[in-house]
């Protein structure tokens, strides 16, 4: 397909270029650039298709990098990066050597800031705005921020410390309302009216003069505020907003870019902090996108003459193996509840949504409140389980030990995509939750496949109480590990050679890696044992026994080094007298790719070659 226009956008400024009447037709542009390109490689569709006028608006308006764009959440970041030399770069989009799926300043000097995790862009923004006062550069500070993000509580804290920067824009993407019901000809026309300069000009000068009157001056002032305020109410039904510092403006039509154009203009001058309330709709141009938004929020490559439901966890998946399984334990106890934070589809709670509506609970962006609501729950006798990304529970630290460990309190977090997970880079790596659960001393479980993952589930819910954790990967089993059944035991010797003075140890999907590396260290005539860990915190009884009498073990984890299975295997070894040589292989997170999961796996040493070639040339040395 042609693209004339978003041709001739080859680095930032260029669209500053393009006359004004050709804005229109360069988002229409974009939004099939966008549908093409994500269609091939994968990503997220549906937030971006919804804010290209928006970023058209804010570049054709701003001067980059001097003025700073915050996304939150990052993920609808890629009309900002076609509009900033990126465009070659979605040919492997999210894909190792590609560009990353959010903001990068390794990628650009016009992406300020990484933005993987919602409810952060506000916070981050003050920062910014109160470091280029404090430096006394010139220059805008908007940070763009999704109704979404506006269930999480961190916006807030944010909002109640804005200040009085008038340096700083918020925009509130909103995609829910209909434009119909708040967007009409006097809306409009008191948005035009209240983002004139002479507006901001008349309104200051009036208060200054005002507050120069002795005594009666702030009184008037206080009396027109209030009055302002009561016509404020009954035209936008909401003054929250202005409350805690800013100027609203809004609601403003979110696909008019010359009205946005005209607007940003005009904010180059205001006289405090503004909210920018624009309405827009997610998945706009892609008429499955834009009926079933979240189910395109996230999506695979995909056929666009073959559109399938690329949200919904696939029925090969651990997700779904969880989801309904955990549905039919439902069906026998009554207690037991189910908690999402936003993400009912990922993480399969749509079968127990379905099965048990009045016991399903979906908190938004919100993952501490979600914490402290199953501690809630559970003081009550309930049983409650909180399905969340591994990446997203570590933002429910101080809860977890707060409001569900110091209880002891009979919670079961359920700890989806744990381990490396492709695509989207070092801000959605599940590689933390072991280090953090066991250091606050919650048992953990990883399952291996999916007999595994129904049958701890089951125990995990009727007979294990107290604090715990159940933990597994993005997408299917893998029939390596599939075919090993499950024992019920909390660890199990899955291969074993005669003689072998090697022992190859793991947990989860790495399982798949260290069963490869013995085949390979056969080939070698080297003779290795394979043990599998379920429970990997604490370390299961008779763990270091079966252990002891191997002069080399070798530890392999998807996470990180420091504080993992791994390091707390080798104290324990050590402690119960081992005197053998011990090589850990983990999660290096101080650099961390857009790859898929072998490719990651290589990246870290964590693949079946890297593993075997350790102990050759650890057996090499010690000959020598």
């Amino acid at each position: 397909m042609a693209y004339p226009l978003l041709d001739q956008i080859k680095q930032t400024g260029d669209i500053k270029k393009l006359p004004l009447q050709q804005l229109p037709p360069l988002c229409a542009e974009i939004r099939s650039f966008l549908i093409d390109s994500v269609s091939a490689t994968g990503g997220h569709l549906s937030s971006n298709l919804g804010v290209v006028e928006l970023t058209v608006a804010l570049h054709r308006a701003l001067k980059l990098p001097q003025d700073k764009i915050l996304f939150d959440v990052g993920h609808q970041c890629y009309t900002h990066k076609l509009l900033t030399g990126r465009r070659a770069g979605f040919a492997e989009l999210r894909r190792n050597g590609g560009i990353s799926g959010f903001p990068s300043p390794k990628e650009s000097i016009c992406d300020t800031f990484i933005s993987g995790h919602g409810s952060t862009a506000l916070s981050t923004a003050i920062g910014v705005a109160h470091a280029k006062k404090l430096k006394g550069e010139p220059g805008k500070v908007v940070a763009i921020i999704g109704d979404g993000a506006f269930t999480g509580g961190m916006v807030y804290e944010g909002m109640n410390n804005v200040g009085t920067l008038n340096n700083l824009i918020v925009v509130l993407n909103d995609n829910k309302m209909s434009i119909s019901k708040n967007v009409g000809e006097m809306a409009n026309y008191l948005t035009k009216l209240r983002t004139d300069p002479k507006y901001f000009h008349a309104k200051a000068h009036m208060e200054t003069m005002l507050d120069r009157i002795p005594v009666v001056g702030s009184g008037v002032v206080k009396a027109l505020q209030q009055g302002k305020q009561l016509i404020r109410r009954g035209i936008y039904h909401s003054t929250m907003f202005e409350e805690m510092g800013f100027q609203y403006i809004g609601p403003v039509d979110g696909h008019n870019v010359l009205e946005l154009t005209r607007l940003f203009n005009n904010l180059q001058e205001q006289f405090a902090p503004v909210f920018l309330h624009i309405v827009t709709q997610k998945g706009k141009g892609l008429k499955p996108a834009e009926e079933n938004p979240g189910e395109f929020h996230s999506v695979s490559a995909f056929d666009l003459n073959h559109l399938t439901n690329p949200e919904m966890s696939p029925n090969d998946s651990f997700s779904t193996c969880f989801g309904t399984t955990l549905a039919q334990l439902g069906e026998k106890e009554k207690r037991l509840c189910a908690i999402s934070a936003a993400m009912k589809y990922g993480t399969g709670l749509n079968f127990f949504k379905k099965s048990h509506p009045d016991r399903f609970f979906d908190v938004g962006m919100a993952e501490e409140h979600a914490v402290t609501f199953a501690g809630g729950l559970a003081s009550q006798g309930l049983l409650p389980v909180v399905a969340i990304y591994s990446t997203f529970f570590q933002r429910a630290y101080d809860q977890m030990i707060h409001d569900v460990w110091l209880m002891q309190l009979n919670v079961l977090f359920a700890v989806d995509r744990a381990g490396l997970v492709p695509n989207d880079g070092e801000t959605h790596q599940g590689i933390y939750d072991p280090g953090y659960f066991s250091q606050i001393g919650i048992r953990t479980y990883s399952p291996v496949n999916y007999a595994e993952l129904a049958y701890w589930l089951e125990k995990l819910t009727t007979t294990i109480q107290g604090p715990r954790a159940i933990r597994y990967p993005r997408g299917g089993e893998v029939p390596a590990l599939a075919a090993l059944g499950c024992s019920g035991q909390p660890f199990d010797c899955i291969a074993r050679q005669p003689g072998a003075q090697v022992a190859l140890v793991s947990y989860g999907a790495e399982s798949e890696e260290i069963l490869a590396a013995a085949d390979l260290l056969a080939q070698k005539g080297v003779a290795a044992d394979c043990y599998k860990l379920v429970q990997i915190y604490p370390l299961p009884q008779g763990l270091c026994e079966a252990l002891q009498p191997y002069g080399t073990i070798l530890f392999a984890e998807e996470a990180v080094r420091t504080g993992g299975i791994g390091e707390q295997l080798a104290f324990s070894l050590q402690q119960n007298g081992w005197q053998g040589r011990y090589r850990l292989h983990a999660v290096d997170n101080t650099h961390l790719l857009h790859a898929n999961v072998p490719q990651l796996r290589r990246d870290q040493a964590l693949d079946a070659a890297a593993l075997a070639q350790d102990i050759l040339k650890n057996r090499k040395a010690v000959n020598a």
